[in-house]
């Protein structure tokens, strides 16, 4: 099994952590989950698809992000987020916009976000699904958001991508405060830490300097599989520069996700190849209950099945997994598979390491394949390019 090789270190940080102050709070996503998701869908789900409501984040702010003014207009943190764990050479460095907006950019967009999250809890996966599907097609430049006929909107797994509006409205108040200075994607990578924090991750600092792509074609998009086992998975996620205990950390997310039934019913009959004897019984008659073989509907369930988990980020999915009851069949095969299931279990049972790990891989994924310096563009309208 191997596991990163910042690991062992987070570890023993996660163990000092518990053993020097109160517990956190306990407070919940492969991305097409309908983080529901980040995996594909054969059809376009509703807006309301995405996940059921959120309660307000619980877990403290380790390291929140540097102010206007602030010294720290570097990509090297101290902590749990030092450079050596997340993504010092992409390029991105937290305060880029400190020395260049008279403005608290993320102080705007954070205020933002939180109202949004007020009325709408759900968007919290919503735009944990649209960056990453973002980031995993071509890197974390926007191109999603692009209108028009071939764009990779109209690819059939970006289908039930929803949070454009909110990018749009944060989009126009960065133009108001800081005309041609904002890209697409620093507020894509900011919106989502903030809903990550809402949801009961943690607040760490986002790094920007991001700016936005110039190609956006439906053609290029190619997503992982709920049904891939996963050693396929490990590979499309080792293409990205991810191992496979980063791997299991951004499943992770799946703590707040819901799945469709599209995505279920093949592991509930006996009579069909993807049938899963080892699945929870209770677990097995709740869903065929849900999702009837042969039955077209639009149902879908929680892919955290623990009653306790109130919709937050935290770990008990994993905890889940190890009980035989993930609703996906790659995410219950991370507790199987011996590459993957020493993780797992330690994921299971230490909320402080999942909080860390999640943050820090959060910070890897919003650092894919970046553009910086004067490559791409800052866009005036999120959807077009300019």
């Amino acid at each position: 099994m191997k596991f990163s090789p910042h690991f062992g270190l987070v570890m023993a940080l996660a163990l000092g952590v518990i053993l020097m102050s109160a517990p956190t709070a306990q407070c919940f996503t492969m991305f097409g989950f309908d983080f529901s998701d980040f995996f594909s869908f054969a059809s376009k789900p509703t807006s309301t698809d995405d996940v059921i409501a959120l309660s307000p984040g619980l877990a403290p702010a380790l390291a929140p992000a540097p102010g206007p003014g602030s010294a720290l207009r570097t990509s090297r943190r101290s902590g749990p987020f030092s450079s050596s764990s997340t993504t010092s050479t992409s390029g991105l460095v937290v305060g880029f916009y400190n020395d260049k907006c008279s403005s608290d950019v993320e102080a705007i967009i954070e205020a933002l976000v939180a109202e949004e999250f007020d009325l709408d809890p759900t968007i919290l996966p919503a735009l944990l699904r649209l960056q990453f599907h973002d980031c995993f097609v071509k890197g974390c430049d926007s191109s999603l958001l692009i209108d028009g006929p071939t764009s990779e909107k109209t690819a059939d797994s970006n289908f039930s991508v929803r949070g454009y509006e909110l990018i749009e409205k944060l989009k126009a108040a960065m133009e108001e405060a800081c005309p041609d200075v904002v890209s697409c994607s620093d507020i894509v990578a900011i919106a989502t830490k903030v809903v990550i924090k809402l949801g009961g991750g943690l607040d760490f600092p986002v790094e920007t300097g991001r700016r936005d792509g110039l190609v956006s074609n439906a053609a290029d998009v190619d997503l992982p599989s709920p049904s891939m086992t996963v050693a396929q998975s490990a590979a499309v996620f080792a293409a990205k520069d991810f191992d496979i205990e980063e791997m299991v950390v951004l499943l992770g997310y799946h703590a707040v996700g819901i799945a469709h039934c599209g995505f279920i019913e093949d592991r509930l009959s006996p009579g069909n190849s993807q049938f899963d004897a080892d699945m929870d019984p209770s677990l097995r008659a709740e869903l065929t209950q849900l999702c009837p073989v042969g039955v077209p509907n639009n149902n879908f369930t929680p892919l955290n099945q623990d009653p306790t988990n109130n919709n937050t980020l935290d770990n008990t999915f994993y905890g889940q997994l190890i009980q035989e009851r993930g609703v996906l069949s790659l995410d219950q095969l991370l507790s199987r598979d011996p590459a993957t299931a020493g993780i797992v279990a330690a994921l299971a049972q230490n909320r402080t390491l999942f909080d860390i790990r999640s943050a820090q891989v959060m910070i890897k994924l919003q650092a894919v394949e970046v553009l910086t310096g004067t490559d791409g563009e800052i866009r005036k309208v999120c959807s077009k390019f300019n």
